[in-house]
């Protein structure tokens, strides 16, 4: 059933006496400032941080860049150093200090470039006699292989 043009009236008069006082208008006002000024606050804040956040990386990079700059001073301080120009003299044109003696030897054959490395693990394995891994000394254990058997 369609409301009546009066009822319509009716309806908005009793909402416009009752909700409508200078004590409700107020309070709205009020709600909205302070949502106006709560959302400001939150800008502002989240604002604030991104800049911070922002200085903060320039800042690291302020000093990584400093560090940089501080080492390669010092390299370039050694490398205009007497004792820098010694060592190179030394080992690029094989001079000696005084009193020193130079020993040229031959480069090292294949055997003694090998010596001290750890074979790798597939160099283990097919070497004959090797010792079979935990895995397969397990399994022998568990099927009765004997160890001498698992040896071959």
């Amino acid at each position: 059933m369609p409301m009546k043009q009066t009822d319509i009236i009716k309806t908005l008069y009793h909402l416009k006496h009752r909700y409508g006082t200078m004590n409700n208008i107020v309070v709205a006002i009020a709600l909205i400032i302070a949502a106006s000024w709560a959302w400001g606050s939150i800008t502002m804040m989240q604002r604030n941080f991104a800049l911070q956040k922002d200085y903060d990386a320039r800042k690291r990079e302020l000093q990584l860049t400093e560090l940089e700059v501080a080492t390669l001073e010092y390299q370039q301080n050694y490398y205009r150093s007497d004792e820098y120009k010694d060592l190179a003299a030394r080992e690029h044109l094989g001079l000696a200090a005084q009193g020193e003696k130079v020993l040229i030897l031959p480069p090292n054959s294949e055997a003694a470039k090998q010596y001290g490395k750890e074979p790798t693990v597939a160099q283990k394995a097919s070497e004959p006699g090797s010792a079979p891994s935990n895995l397969e000394q397990w399994a022998g254990f568990l099927l009765g292989t004997s160890a001498e058997q698992l040896q071959k």
